[in-house]
């Protein structure tokens, strides 16, 4: 028999609650701070408490880089093909189809003119959803074809770069867009155009070892992850603990491999004030 009973029924209370809404809040990788998506927004789709910056899309770039209904996209319907006939867990055809039917583009990059702050530039930007922004021959050809574009306009370039290296179903393929579009870039770099080229989180292999790295002047988002092979293969190679923050953007910039590292909130008044310099 029970020692003690309840004289009530359960606490009641007036306020009635109230169930949130699915995808209106999300939560920082940095430090775990619940933010509201639109106040997401705002803020460059950065976290106000530990400055982490989330990752995001083509589409959200070009919004925060560009001045409002001036991006004019160019090449837009070029598909890869499978040359190769390749397949590891499903066939590269249906996984082409599978990314374009998620992510609504048709490759990993989108390229096309603009403005920023009222200056005309040629912009290409890469997209990380799309099999992990991979190079790829589509990419390398957009690429070039852009930096072709920005040489006959005699407007200034820029890339920005969010990618997991060259795309293995390509395989040699992929790997030849390396030398391409750097070899595009020598030909602009000969014309006197100047090449600003932005690296977020993660800009590594084949993306690194070309273009990426190959600006005028190269702007990395804090805490971006940038390198060749990532930490953790190298750790395996050498047999040895890294530094801490190996590869990260305020390392790379410590040791010389990127020329400044800015919040993605001054990244357009940044760029702005560099063409001036350059360029005006």
């Amino acid at each position: 028999m029970a020692w003690f009973r309840r004289s009530k029924a359960s606490i009641t209370t007036d306020v009635q609650r109230k169930d949130l809404p699915d995808g209106m809040w999300t939560k920082c990788d940095g430090c775990g701070e619940i933010i509201h998506k639109k106040q997401l927004e705002q803020q460059f789709y950065t976290c106000l408490k530990c400055n982490y910056h989330f990752r995001i899309g083509s589409k959200e770039y070009l919004q925060i880089l560009l001045d409002d209904g001036t991006f004019k996209e160019m090449d837009r319907k070029m598909r890869s093909a499978d040359p190769l006939g390749f397949k590891d867990t499903k066939g590269y055809k249906e996984r082409i189809k599978d990314s374009i039917r998620k992510t609504g583009l048709n490759d990993a990059v989108r390229t096309g003119a603009g403005k920023i702050n009222g200056m005309e530039i040629v912009i290409g930007v890469m997209d990380f959803s799309f099999i992990g922004g991979s190079m790829g021959s589509v990419v390398g050809e957009k690429v070039a074809r852009a930096i072709d574009k920005a040489r006959k306009e005699r407007a200034p370039f820029i890339i920005v770069s969010s990618s997991g290296g060259a795309r293995m179903m390509e395989a040699a393929l992929s790997l030849m867009q390396l030398a391409k579009t750097s070899a595009k870039l020598a030909q602009l770099s000969d014309a006197g155009i100047p090449f600003i080229s932005v690296l977020t989180d993660p800009t590594t292999g084949g993306v690194t070892a070309s273009y990426a790295m190959l600006g005028d002047i190269n702007i990395a988002e804090p805490g971006a992850l940038i390198g060749f092979a990532g930490p953790r293969v190298i750790k395996q190679t050498i047999g040895k603990d890294l530094p801490p923050g190996f590869q990260r953007a305020e390392f790379q910039l410590e040791h010389g491999f990127v020329d400044i590292v800015i919040h993605r909130k001054e990244m357009k008044e940044t760029i702005s004030k560099l063409l001036k310099l350059m360029w005006e």
